[in-house]
């Protein structure tokens, strides 16, 4: 438990939080802002607007504190992700990021070309937190701990390099392309040969799932690999999905298919060059071993091929890696994982802060609003939004059902419909905050719940600045929410695509808007059916003028840096799972390709018809958890 005969809180006085900047040492001004942004919801959360709109068209349209609009570039050069997020940095970070960096000056910037001089470790992880002291894939329920140690299990039969992201293996893991081609590679990236210094764990956590505690859950067929530092002094995680079976398997056989670990590879790829916080993948391995699988759990059992997914992220820990540990009453292991996490992740949360925790709070609060204002504004929806899919991160994490919307429904399907993905988050940080309840006194549980009361507000800000983006919108007017509303409820009411609708408006100049000149816009001329698009129109086109009639180029240059022109919708991710069942892996290939530049018109894409209309059977296929 946390001290309690502290005598003061470190929470900032409104006083200090309007002190001069010059009071505080710059690196810790990231700080001060948490702080300062955790008394200000104490002080205004009374004065609070309504949590949730009646509107449908406005279930997503609800708005936060201070944030920094995200652009992307027209060119699309990938964007640093960590802007804006919090990446501070103790001296033991800087240190070691600093040697990584002196190591790669020193042997000039060649990539590594042998396999073999690639190398992981895993001790930080191993020293810090508890392992299984059990050293067997013997299913069971796991007590006291934080990892087991599991060795992956080979795929049977011939491998095959379906994919790789040429982006993740030099940009991240510092290994030369070219030896992605190599026998190793197919070994190492399969589970079949462990890299240098690599001790593979499985993570031991539970979640809620559906609204209900499952229970223990953890890493039923996925292997923690080890950790890596790159040349730029990043430290990255390295797991296996599809690797074979762990002592959190529960029934399943430890494999994933192709069917979706191709959905893994592309999806968490392009949400990276869409500009999304998430994972990373660097490698798809396809097998011969046949694995059974019930994909709409109707009894209709059919045989595929297992398949694995080499992936990277920062860190894999989940609101659901708290969550066992507090359900289990083990808070001495709960404290020192989180203090771990704080350390590693939030490293500028001052480590002798008594509030740290509180802190830590604040920031996963703050940015999983952020994160679930992005997946809408792209019309993504993440399918299982259940607590141990939730990163501590605020990164995408676990992609399964997913889907990128065609027609705008944000009511479709059921509990993780993409209209409801906002209040699943503040369902999950509720359970977070039970998490953490143990090592908070009573008066930072206080605060925390002001905090997670807060979290409306931060999501409807957001939400109104990205589509604010969307439609090009400069400076702030009252009647900006309403063009955002009305635009969405003719979007719903026509079943207007999603992402070609905003696209398009992009596109479109001042006077083909003026004249409706519409007849190259499919998206537009499906909104254009509604009675109230004349209307809409003109008061876009007005607002469009003000502040001051803007550059034409330079609008449609803003608009189409946020408004990409290719997503990874359904029905192509299924025109290239099928041809990758049968060994043709082009699709998977040239989809990687295109989505790495999305808010970019290329050719091969428009000739694939990935920005048309999409086929009448993409509205005939269902996705599932089966996998």
């Amino acid at each position: 438990m946390a001290n309690k005969s502290e005598k003061k809180t470190h929470i900032m006085s409104e006083a200090q939080c309007n002190m001069s900047s010059d009071a505080f040492p710059l690196e810790k001004s990231v700080y001060k802002s948490a702080k300062c942004k955790i008394l200000s919801m104490s002080n205004q959360i009374s004065r609070s607007v309504e949590m949730w709109s009646s509107c449908s068209a406005l279930v997503f349209v609800v708005a936060a504190s201070t944030f920094t609009p995200v652009y992307v570039l027209e060119s699309c050069q990938t964007s640093d992700l960590d802007c804006g997020r919090h990446e501070g940095a103790t001296s033991d970070s800087r240190s070691s990021a600093e040697t990584a960096q002196m190591r790669w000056k020193e042997a000039g910037s060649n990539l590594t070309q042998h396999l073999e001089l690639f190398r992981l470790s895993c001790e930080k992880l191993i020293e810090a937190l508890p392992v299984d002291e059990i050293d067997s894939n013997l299913v069971r329920t796991v007590k006291s701990c934080v990892f087991s140690r599991s060795n992956p299990t080979p795929l049977r039969g011939s491998l095959r390099l379906a994919a790789v992201s040429k982006d993740v293996i030099e940009g991240i893991l510092d290994v030369d392309v070219e030896a992605t081609r190599s026998e190793d590679f197919l070994l190492y990236a399969s589970g079949a040969k462990l890299l240098p210094g690599s001790v593979p764990l499985a993570h031991r956590y539970g979640g809620h799932q559906f609204g209900y505690w499952a229970g223990q859950l953890g890493d039923g067929r996925a292997h923690l690999l080890g950790q890596y530092l790159n040349r730029k002094g990043e430290t990255w995680e390295l797991q296996l999905k599809g690797s074979g079976k762990t002592p959190y398997s529960r029934s399943g056989d430890g494999r994933a298919v192709i069917r979706s670990s191709v959905r893994e590879f592309l999806c968490s790829e392009a949400m990276h060059f869409l500009g999304v916080p998430t994972s990373r993948a660097a490698s798809l391995i396809v097998s011969e071993e046949p694995v059974l699988r019930d994909q709409f759990y109707n009894g209709n059992v059919k045989t595929e091929r297992a398949a694995v997914v080499l992936r990277v992220a920062k860190s894999w820990f989940r609101f659901g890696s708290l969550e066992i540990l507090a359900e289990s009453g083990e808070i001495h292991i709960l404290k020192k994982l989180l203090n771990f996490v704080i350390r590693e992740h939030f490293s500028w949360i001052p480590w002798n802060d008594p509030d740290r925790y509180l802190v830590f709070y604040s920031t996963v609060v703050t940015e999983t609003a952020q994160l679930i204002a992005q997946w809408i504004s792209l019309g993504f929806a993440h399918g299982v939004c259940n607590t141990d899919n939730f990163s501590l991160l605020s990164i995408t994490i676990d992609y399964g059902p997913f889907g990128f919307m065609d027609s705008y429904d944000p009511n479709d399907e059921g509990r993780y419909r993409i209209g409801a993905q906002a209040e699943v988050g503040l369902f999950n940080l509720e359970k977070l905050l039970v998490a953490l309840s143990p090592v908070l006194t009573q008066e930072q549980k206080k605060q925390a719940k002001t905090v997670l009361k807060g979290y409306p507000d931060i999501y409807r800000m957001r939400i109104h600045q990205l589509f604010k983006a969307k439609l090009g919108l400069l400076g702030e007017e009252e009647e900006d929410e309403h063009l955002i509303v009305l635009l969405l409820k003719m979007m719903e009411d026509t079943r207007s695509d999603f992402t070609m609708t905003f696209r398009q408006l992009s596109e479109a100049s001042f006077d083909q808007l003026r004249t409706r000149n519409l007849t190259q816009a499919w998206a537009l001329e499906d909104l254009s059916s509604h009675k109230l698009f004349s209307d809409w129109l003109i008061m876009y086109l007005q607002r469009l003028s003000r502040p001051q009639r803007e550059n034409e180029l330079h609008r449609q240059q803003r608009m189409k840096g946020v408004n990409p022109r290719y997503v990874l919708r359904n029905w192509m991710a299924e025109s290239a799972i099928r041809k990758a069942e049968e060994n043709d892996f082009s699709e998977v290939e040239l989809l990687h390709h295109i989505l790495s530049s999305p808010y970019v018109t290329q050719v091969s894409a428009e000739k694939a018809g990935y920005a048309a209309r999409p086929p009448l059977w993409a509205n005939r296929l269902k996705v599932s958890c089966s996998s």
